[in-house]
Parts: structure tokens; C-alpha cells; sequence
């Protein structure tokens, strides 16, 4: 199906108060946007059709931003697909989410304040996003190998460490095997950061091998990382 053939659904149609602050058409058959969370549970709630797993699902992770994150996928995932239907998103047996009765495949992500979807007609997507914080340092060894730590430039050590953790996560996200790791099976080739550019990262297993183009882009405090198939 083309996207490009989607009328979009005004965003007040869905939530009132939505707060969308970047939408963006890769090309035909994928898109992905990013909403930043200002509304209470109650009124998410109300964008949404539950059936009772999924209400369980709910009840399970009480109150905080947990609940708000999942919600807020959930209702951007509905405007993106432009819909009023039902959405059955389930989670496979690694944790990927698809969709049932829609013909795309998905991914979601969240960080503090925001939430993000990514959806394509033409193959499986990964799309990560994190808040910039300087913890990163203290991990950088446990998901970048010697040869990977020698690239990053010390003057945007921080920002290049996260966009290289955005992009082994939306690999990750698309290939969907729980069994890969970030130190062992990716390996991501040398490049200069900036604020938004293109990566490239080799995802090897025993049975696979594929380099991915892995886009980044800093946005505002948090770094965004996103893959097509």
C-alpha cells in the first residue's frame, strides 16, 4: 500500500490535545513521526480500543511514565495508520511488535517525554531514540568493540557514543532476534559525526550478514536513530 495515498487524519480527531512535533515521509511506503507527552493517562485512554489482553497488559504496569509510553505508541501508531479501527498490536516471542490486520511492519520507541513510531509497506523498520546524557561514557565499552571506540571524536564524544547506541538499537528493533548482541554481532564502520547523518553498521551471525545505512539525527536533548530494510 502507498502512503502517499493516506489522507491524514486531522490530529484533533484522534486526541485534542496531541502534541506532534516531527512527522516525516522517508519516501512512499515509510514514515515515521515523534510526539512529545503532555497528556494524563485518562485522556490518551480515550484514543484508544483495548481488548482484554491488552487491558491486562495495562493493569500491569500501574502508574508512571511506563503506561503513558505505551499508550502514547499506541495512539500515534492510530494516526499514522489513519484509522478508527481496531488495531491489533501484539508482541511476537521476542518482543517485536506487529500488527495483525494492518499490512506494515512497525516499530516503537520512547525516551522520558517523547514517543515515536516508525511504519513501512515495504519491509521491516528499527527506531530508536534517547535522551543525551553523559552515563553513556561509563557503558561505551559494553556495546562498542576497541576498533569502534577509536572513530568516536573527542570533541562530540557524548553525541557520536549515542547516535552509534540509536543505531545498533533500530537494527536490533528490525531484525527482531533477542539472541544478538550489541558487542558481538554489530560492528559499525568508521564515520565523522554531525548533527544528522548516515551510518553504516555490519549485522553478523552465524547464519546472516547484511550491512545496514543506518540514519541519525540529533533532536533537541535526545538523539534519533532509525533503519529500513
Amino acid at each position: 500500500m502507498c502512503l502517499r495515498n493516506l489522507h491524514l487524519l486531522s490530529i484533533d480527531h484522534i486526541i485534542p490535545t496531541m502534541a506532534l512535533v516531527y512527522l516525516r515521509e522517508l519516501d512512499e511506503y515509510t514514515k515515521f513521526a515523534i510526539w512529545k507527552i503532555e497528556e494524563s493517562a485518562e485522556t490518551l485512554l480515550s484514543g484508544l480500543q483495548l481488548d482484554t489482553r491488552e487491558k491486562a497488559t495495562l493493569d500491569s504496569f500501574g502508574k508512571g511514565k511506563r503506561i503513558l509510553h505505551w499508550m502514547t505508541t499506541r495512539v500515534l501508531l492510530r494516526y499514522l495508520l489513519q484509522t478508527d479501527e481496531y488495531i491489533d498490536c501484539p508482541s511476537d516471542e521476542n518482543g517485536k511488535p506487529y500488527l495483525v490486520n494492518f499490512p506494515y511492519k512497525i516499530s516503537l520507541t520512547h525516551s522520558f517525554d517523547y514517543a515515536a513510531v516508525m511504519l513501512s509497506s515495504k519491509g521491516e523498520v528499527g527506531i530508536d531514540l534517547e535522551i543525551v546524557k553523559d552515563k553513556v561514557v561509563r557503558i561505551q565499552h559494553k556495546f562498542l568493540k576497541p576498533e569502534e571506540l577509536a572513530f568516536i571524536q573527542e570533541e562530540n564524544s557524548i553525541e557520536q557514543l549515542y547516535a552509534c547506541w540509536c543505531a545498533k538499537e533500530a537494527v536490533y528493533k528490525l531484525q527482531g532476534n533477542r539472541g544478538v548482541s550489541f558487542l558481538e554481532n554489530m560492528t559499525i564502520k568508521p564515520f565523522d559525526y554531525q548533527a544528522q547523518g548516515v551510518l553504516q553498521l555490519q549485522l553478523t551471525t552465524p547464519t546472516y550478514s547484511h550491512t545496514y545505512d543506518v540514519h541519525f539525527e540529533k533532536f533537541g536533548e535526545y538523539m534519533l536513530g532509525y533503519v529500513v530494510e
